[in-house]
């Protein structure tokens, strides 16, 4: 019961994912046959819901970290959200905003290179930087393509 009343104020504290929960319930020495038991209340409580925290996840990375499409996805995958509700949560990054976004992570770089001289080397620069925050290649390229003839 100990471990439950843990569990239960770590899931209240900020929305968790199963493989997060999973792996605390690990941390706190329960086995696999509890870890099941324990995460299925949590489901049916309200307390753990995937959807919900794939929702909150884009929403907060793109908000907060101006990461791109690409990498929230990525980012996802790698705590085993479902395709289901990653689907769900690209529909929480509104698409004015991103492009906002978008272009303002560019002039920013394009301002922070105003000194380099070559310009392969100024468009490699952003090109490196725009797909290390997540935004996709094609989007770049063009950027980079009207942006800088």
């Amino acid at each position: 019961m100990e471990t439950l009343a843990a569990i239960t104020r770590y899931c209240q504290y900020q929305e968790r994912c199963h493989s997060e929960v999973r792996n605390k319930l690990y941390e706190l020495g329960c086995h696999t046959k509890e870890v099941d038991d324990k995460i299925a209340t949590l489901i049916e409580s309200g307390l753990l819901n995937e959807e919900r925290f794939a929702r909150a996840f884009a929403r907060g990375r793109f908000r907060l970290k101006q990461w791109g499409r690409e990498k929230i996805k990525q980012q996802l995958q790698l705590k085993k959200i479902s395709p289901y509700c990653i689907k769900k949560a690209m529909l929480e990054i509104d698409g004015e905003d991103y492009d906002n976004t978008l272009n303002k992570l560019f002039e920013k770089k394009l301002v922070e290179l105003k000194t380099e001289r070559s310009k392969i080397v100024k468009k490699t620069k952003i090109f490196r930087y725009m797909v290390q925050k997540g935004y996709e290649k094609d989007i770049i390229l063009d950027k980079i393509r009207n942006e800088m003839p």
